[in-house]
């Protein structure tokens, strides 16, 4: 949807200037954007605002984001979340850095930003874990930091930390099996995972998350695969899969953009008898699950719509303000997002919300 509705005149987004050392202001869209999703973002007038969209303090918001090569990072960045939610604001200033495809890239252009002394930066870190260090600075500093998706190992890193439920994916990936299995009469499944990056804490929890919940129901994985969140790895790692298991009743893909290269792998290979479910809630993937024509059945969610609450908790951190909705003064020091389950039944409420 189109944003021509707002006064775009009283909303400034900066995302031009200096050069930044390793990384630079971002000033063009790749090639892949597209209009901001209206149902990801909280416009001003909203009534579930409770209160806090009303125009205060002025705030600069400093924004940084591994480099969007991947469909989620591009919904995060360039399919506007983040942008939108704070255009959507009069008394927001956004500057978004391009951070480059690993954390030391990241790290110089964040220094850059700091010394730009924004009042408060989100951040979604290339590793928490490495980018640790840049939040104790920013916050010893006086700035504070809204880390985003990836866990910063330090409580004194941040401000406000927002997540999705890694383990909780994997909870409900594990639960969506179950129960299919059980209905099926399986007593005894062969079990495929799929994984994503195996060096991101994200990654390993997620795949706790499922091997527990499968082991509390008597079943296990039969045979594992890290993937790197791209097409290419999808589809080579499943093809791998598929050779280890000559028979399989189930598969987990932790990431619907890596799920496409895994359902090709599939196709190539004329293997239908599992029941798919994928990971983070693409528009792609829930399209396919509402035609019913591939092994994909479910996915759990993952929502890139944490940008934009981000966005909006930023700013009422900027201005000293607490969530209208509830009695505390101050914004929560962390939020855990719900993963949901997507399936045929649900398909045409989520996929307003697919990215």
């Amino acid at each position: 949807m189109t944003q021509s509705s707002r006064d775009l005149s009283r909303r400034r987004l900066l995302l031009g200037g200096a050069a930044l050392g390793a990384g630079t202001l971002l000033t063009a869209c790749t090639s892949n954007e597209a209009e901001p999703n209206d149902a990801q973002i909280k416009t001003g007038g909203s009534e579930a605002a409770g209160g806090n969209a009303a125009p205060g303090t002025e705030v600069v918001i400093g924004f940084s984001a591994p480099a969007a090569d991947h469909g989620w990072l591009g919904a995060i960045i360039t399919n506007a979340n983040a942008k939108a939610q704070a255009q959507a604001y009069p008394d927001v200033e956004l500057k978004a850095v391009e951070s480059g495809s690993d954390a030391a890239t990241q790290r110089a252009a964040l220094a850059t930003l700091l010394g730009q002394k924004p009042n408060v930066i989100v951040l979604l870190p290339h590793d928490g874990k490495e980018l640790n260090a840049f939040g104790l600075e920013a916050m010893a500093a006086g700035i504070p930091v809204v880390n985003l998706d990836r866990a910063f190992p330090s409580a004194r890193a941040y401000r406000t930390q927002i997540l999705g439920d890694n383990y909780g994916m994997g909870v409900a990936a594990a639960d969506y099996v179950i129960a299919q299995m059980k209905a099926k009469g399986v007593a005894a499944p062969i079990i495929g995972e799929i994984a994503g990056m195996d060096e991101l804490e994200l990654t390993q929890t997620r795949s706790k998350g499922f091997t527990d919940t499968l082991a509390a129901a008597g079943f296990e994985v039969a045979n594992r695969r890290a993937a790197r969140f791209t097409v290419d790895s999808g589809q080579q790692e499943a093809s791998q899969l598929l050779q280890a298991l000559p028979r399989m009743d189930a598969l987990w893909n932790h990431d619907d953009d890596q799920g496409v290269g895994v359902l090709a792998a599939l196709s190539q290979a004329g293997r239908k008898e599992m029941i798919m479910v994928g990971g983070a809630g693409s528009k792609k993937a829930i399209e396919s699950i509402q035609a019913d024509d591939s092994p994909l059945k479910a996915t759990v969610t993952y929502s890139p719509s944490m940008a934009s609450s981000a966005i909006s908790l930023a700013r009422l951190i900027g201005q000293g303000r607490g969530l209208g909705d509830l009695v505390e003064l101050q914004v929560p020091k962390e939020i855990v997002l719900a993963s949901e389950t997507v399936t045929k039944d649900n398909a045409s409420a989520y996929l307003k919300l697919g990215f």
